[in-house]
Formats: structure tokens, sequence, C-alpha cells
């Protein structure tokens, strides 16, 4: 490429990535590596109508943003996290489901040596129906085998690359001859930047039932903390009247002090038969119930017997 047609490209990226910035609010930080050209075009595809990509060095994406700064301040938070083969994915739609556009495009691909084990990668027991030539192969991995059928059988499962470790050439070699491509490559979400704020995309697996139970146990520990202390809040205050009416119906029962509801337990310790007849209706009503459907049972079992004739019919 020869420079004026380079300074003309460099011009063109520039203003797209202006543009994008300025029409996106959301703008997802992937990771890219093992990601080749075939496999980001159908990525490009998938994601159509949902989402843009935009390559590019790191260098040129950290110039094009700082540009925008002056209009919107809160892209500077961006610039953190450009670093590595990464790009940009702009969207206007739900994180979640461009997340899972992002996953859903992941291919298969072998371990080559050399590169880092994104998962952890198990041989499992089977027969290779390699010849018995390849055993010292086998041991030099410290892989048990046995001989099955005059080939090679591997007699358990073998951990043979841990997650985060550098795969080695016999390592790469021996999954080659097993036909196994233990990886799967695709863009990597790393950060999320949605209208000024940054986050990682493990965020958008929290539900809202989560959410619920955090509030909720959040509440009770400053409601807690405020009825220790004598602090008053909005939290303590529904807690402070129950506890305070509490109080004062103890001392109206100690007293002859009246309102309404001490006056009902009043009457109840005044005549403790009065609790035996305010339960016995709900629990007569419950015995009947629980007879009904015992009589409903015995007459459904009664006519599946009716239904087997007689010997003498």
């Amino acid at each position: 490429m020869v420079k004026g047609d380079r300074a003309e490209w460099k011009a063109r990226y520039f203003v797209k990535m202006n543009r994008l910035l300025e029409e996106y609010p959301r703008i997802f930080i992937v990771g890219a590596d093992n990601v080749r050209s075939k496999q980001m075009q159908q990525i490009r595809v998938s994601l159509r109508g949902i989402a843009e990509i935009l390559m590019g060095k790191n260098t040129m994406m950290n110039k094009a943003i700082r540009t925008q700064l002056s209009s919107n301040p809160a892209l500077e938070k961006l610039l953190p996290h450009i670093k590595g083969n990464v790009g940009l994915v702009f969207s206007k739609e739900d994180p979640v489901l461009v997340r899972d556009k992002l996953l859903e495009n992941k291919v298969a691909a072998p371990a080559r040596a050399g590169a880092i084990a994104p998962v952890d990668v198990i041989v499992e027991a089977q027969n290779t129906g390699m010849g018995p030539e390849k055993t010292s192969f086998f041991q030099a991995l410290n892989i048990s085998t046995k001989i099955a059928r005059g080939s090679i059988e591997i007699v358990s499962n073998v951990h043979l690359i841990h997650a985060g470790d550098k795969v080695g050439q016999s390592e790469a070699t021996l999954l080659q001859m097993l036909n196994v491509q233990p990886f799967h490559y695709g863009l990597v979400v790393e950060n999320i930047y949605d209208n000024g704020a940054v986050f990682a995309p493990e965020v958008l697996d929290i539900t809202d039932e989560q959410l619920l139970g955090k509030f909720q146990l959040g509440v009770s520990n400053v409601a807690s903390v405020s009825l220790e202390i004598g602090y008053c809040t909005q939290a303590s205050v529904p807690h402070s009247i129950i506890n305070g009416f509490k109080n004062v119906l103890a001392v109206a029962v100690e007293t002859d002090i009246s309102f309404p509801q001490a006056d009902t337990i009043k009457a109840y310790l005044a005549d403790p038969s009065a609790f035996a007849v305010a339960a016995a209706p709900a629990e007569a009503e419950a015995a009947a119930e629980e007879t009904k459907e015992e009589v409903q049972e015995e007459s459904e079992e009664e006519s599946d017997d009716d239904m087997g004739f007689s010997l003498f019919d």
C-alpha cells in the first residue's frame, strides 16, 4: 500500500470510528486471539442488524477515542482496556443478546504447540487404533496403555493439559493423531461499556432474583445495626413500630388501659377456652375435608376391584 492510500485508509477509519462512538451507547471490548478471517466474516454476518464490529491497531483506536473525549468524557474509561489483540463491537441491543450471539460463533480448533490452553484437556480411555510401534510415544507422555486386538488402548482417562498451560509439541502431536480438536475459539467479551459505565461480562449473568436477594439482605443488615445502636432509619422504622406496639400491648394487659387490640388479648387471657372455641371450626373443617378425601379414595379402590368379574358370573 502506497503512502497516499494508507493515509486515506486511516482517514476513513477515523471517520467510521467517530461515527460508531457517537451512534452507539454500548461497546463490547472483545479478545480476538486465534480468530481467523473466515470466522470473523461469519461473525459479522451473524451480527448483522444487531451490532457492528471494528478491528484495528490499539494506537488507532485509542487516538479515535481521545478525539471524542471533549464531547463524551466517559469514553476515557475505555482506554485502560484497549490492550492486547482486541476489537470493538458496537450495539444498541440488549447486552445479553449480543454476548450470546458472540458465544454462538465459536469454532473447534486443534491444539497447536506453543498455544496457551483455554480449557483443561482430558483424553478419555479408548482404543486408539494405532499399532504397537507407537507405544514408546505414549510412554514418553506417562500414559498407561495396553495392546488390545493388535492396537494400543489407553487404559484410563488422562489429564493431558491444564487450562493456562502452554501446549507442548508432544501433546499437540498426540491430539492430532487422535483427531481431537479440544479448543473452541471466537470473540471473547472482556469488558462492556454501557452509557459511561464499564463492567465485566459476568455481570450479565446476574438475575433479578439475585439482585432482590442481595437488596433484602442489605436492608436486613441496616435494620439490625440501626436497632442495635438505637439509630432510626427507614429500614428500622417498621421494626421499631412493631416493637413499640408490643411494649404498649404488654403495659395495657397489665393495667386498666383499654384499646381494641388490647381488649382482644385481655379477652383471650380472661377466658382461655376462647382459644379452643375459635380454633374448633377450622379444625373441624380440615378433618371433614380429610375424611371426604379418604372416602373418595376407598370408593375408587372398590370400583377398581369391581372391574374384575366373579368366578361365579
